[in-house]
């Protein structure tokens, strides 16, 4: 029982000693130790901000990457569901759908580039079923082109365009 009095009576000093207002000089200290950290951070932060505007810019097929979606013209069926994933690395997944009864899905897999010039995003697929292109309307906006890279007749655009999942309020999901 001693031992649990002397325990006692310690932590009641500590709390009665952390409890007496701190001295003056001490607070000051602490103000400028909290001032001096403040400026380091802030430097830190600005250096942080110039170094980055000295960085390589980065190739625009890089930046340009989404989903998009669309339901695209079909010569026997309703149309076809259209999901196309740009991703980061260059790679590109197109999952299409047939409007019409038991139709199921169809992959295809490859690399996509960027011709800035054109304006256009060029697929290439995995296996050799030929080249898709479309072209860049905006950042949010593929409209899919002919075979041989022509554009589609100007009355039909919007029935060949994807819009990307960000930049659109309704879409077509496909379910996976």
């Amino acid at each position: 029982m001693p031992i649990l009095k002397k325990q006692f009576k310690k932590s009641l000093v500590l709390i009665f000693i952390s409890l007496l207002p701190t001295h003056p000089l001490l607070a000051a200290t602490d103000l400028t130790a909290q001032e001096n950290y403040l400026k380091m951070r802030i430097k830190s932060h600005e250096q942080n901000t110039e170094h980055a505007n000295h960085l390589e810019p980065v190739e625009k097929s890089l930046e340009f990457h989404g989903v998009f979606y669309g339901f695209l013209p079909c010569d026997n069926c309703n149309g076809i569901k259209t999901t196309l994933s740009l991703k980061q690395n260059n790679l590109y997944l197109l999952v299409s759908q047939p409007a019409k009864d038991s139709s199921k899905e169809f992959y295809e897999k490859g690399k996509y580039t960027w011709d800035e010039e054109k304006h256009i995003v060029i697929l290439s697929p995995r296996n050799d079923s030929g080249i898709k292109q479309y072209f860049i309307k905006d950042e949010g906006t593929l409209i899919q082109l002919k075979s041989d890279g022509s554009p589609v007749k100007a009355e039909q655009a919007n029935s060949y365009t994807l819009h990307r999942s960000d930049t659109t309020k309704t879409r077509e999901v496909h379910i996976h």
